[in-house]
């Protein structure tokens, strides 16, 4: 079989393909006997259709399937020999004029590209560190007497404060009609948290019990209601009932309740470290990651395959289309989405995927199995049975290939700023779990 490779242009190339007629001829003969003898025909018992017949009824399309199979066989074959890594499908179309007892095609196809990764030594990176302190504990032991508060009836001539459960009946018009969720009576919620609109929570704080009250309301543009967005509405509120929150007090009975082993004071505070210490461990290991791959990106060279980028802007729509779907979107899975929305973010992930490959083959970064087993142990450790977490990464190829994504991130990133200018900064844990910094 003659090949030739042409470079188009970038990672454009093109080959042409030749086969025999001849071998495509007797492989279609071959097809359509092993298909006579199973087709069902009226008129005909099984087996015993005239191989005329099946010929004429399937003889276009066993023909077609026939060249295609070839054509990729050979394909593959030239791709090899030539040693090119395709990426994507090549586009094959037939050739005029091929000689007698031949025919031709022409492959276009695109190869990845040579990445060229720059001296990283002239690479700058900003690590992160951020440490665990008393605060954060504090904050947290807040959260879980919160999460475990009880209520108690204030007096009737008590005025509901922030922190105070109260039941309200209120009714809320645009232009003096009532509209679509703006009524309720026995409503819930917890002043000062945020659970409504401010001017709703001021208007309720400091009234009491039995007392009515009639206040303007101004929906913020990005408020979920459509209808109610950017307008300003009449709301009359009753409060029905105040009642006043009581936090456990910080003490063995609260360790005990919340099942820490060593159920005092101390063991409490000292479980709630090691459990925000892993959560700081793990931000602070993605923001260093998220870090590092920049400076990969600025320090790298290559060409995008259309062919890959294209794949993962299909990729991308996909998983918009299932989100859309997931909120309800009528014939989500239908939406036209135009390529150019995720053209970017296709091409960044493209890029790095490329780039990140090439410097784990290059320096034999892949992520070995005591690698492996020891992140899922430290995945795991946060649960009640670690051994059932465990099995369960292991029993599933496609989870354990999410876990060696990520162990292989960190080997590029230790390779990074072990070669890399590093510049160390502190945050707070507060500036850390609040995506600053």
């Amino acid at each position: 079989m003659a090949v030739t490779v042409e470079t188009l242009e970038k990672l454009e190339r093109k080959i042409t393909l030749s086969l025999p007629l001849s071998a495509i001829q007797s492989e279609v003969e071959t097809r359509l006997k092993r298909l006579a003898r199973t087709v069902k025909m009226d008129g005909f018992r099984p087996g015993k259709v005239p191989m005329n017949v099946v010929s004429q009824r399937y003889g276009y399309s066993v023909q077609y399937e026939v060249l295609n199979d070839k054509v990729g066989e050979a394909f593959a074959v030239a791709a090899n020999e030539a040693n090119l890594r395709v990426a994507g499908q090549p586009r094959i179309t037939e050739k005029e004029g091929a000689p007698e007892g031949e025919v031709t095609f022409d492959a276009v196809f695109e190869v990845f590209p040579e990445v060229k990764i720059g001296d990283l030594a002239s690479a700058e990176v900003e690590k992160l560190s951020a440490e665990v302190n008393d605060g954060a504990i504090d904050k947290t032991l807040d959260i879980l007497r919160k999460q475990r508060r009880t209520f108690a009836q204030r007096a009737m001539d008590a005025a509901a404060q922030d922190g105070d459960r109260v039941t309200v009946d209120f009714e809320g018009k645009l232009d003096g009609e009532t509209f679509a969720g703006g009524k309720a009576e026995d409503f819930q919620f917890l002043v000062g948290e945020g659970q409504m609109l401010k001017e709703f929570e001021d208007a309720v704080r400091g009234m009491k019990v039995g007392e009515s009250k009639t206040f303007p309301l101004a929906f913020p543009e990005d408020y979920h209601g459509k209808d109610v967005a950017g307008k300003t509405a009449d709301f009359m509120v009753t409060l029905k009932k105040i009642e006043a929150a009581n936090l456990p007090e910080v003490n063995d009975a609260l360790a005990k309740s919340l099942g820490i082993a060593d159920a005092t004071v101390a063991g409490l505070r000292a479980d709630i470290k090691k459990n925000l210490e892993r959560e700081v461990k793990f931000r602070l290991l993605a923001r260093n990651k998220a870090a590092v791959m920049e400076a990969l990106l600025a320090h790298a060279e290559l060409d995008l395959p259309n062919a890959s980028v294209q794949a993962e802007i299909e990729r991308l729509k996909e998983g918009a289309r299932a989100d859309l779907k997931q909120r309800g979107v009528k014939d989500a899975d239908k939406a036209e989405i135009p390529d150019d929305i995720f053209r970017p973010q296709a091409e960044r992930r493209v890029r790095l995927g490329l780039v990140v490959a090439e410097l784990v083959r290059a320096n034999n970064l892949q992520a070995k199995p005591e690698q492996l087993k020891a992140h899922i142990d430290e995945l795991a450790a946060s649960y009640e049975k670690p051994e059932d977490v465990v099995r369960w990464y292991f029993s599933d190829r496609q989870r354990l290939g999410e876990v060696e994504a990520v162990v292989i991130e960190s080997n590029v990133a230790e390779f990074v700023l072990s070669k890399a200018k590093v510049t160390e900064k502190a945050v707070s844990f507060d500036e850390l779990m609040g995506g600053q910094g």
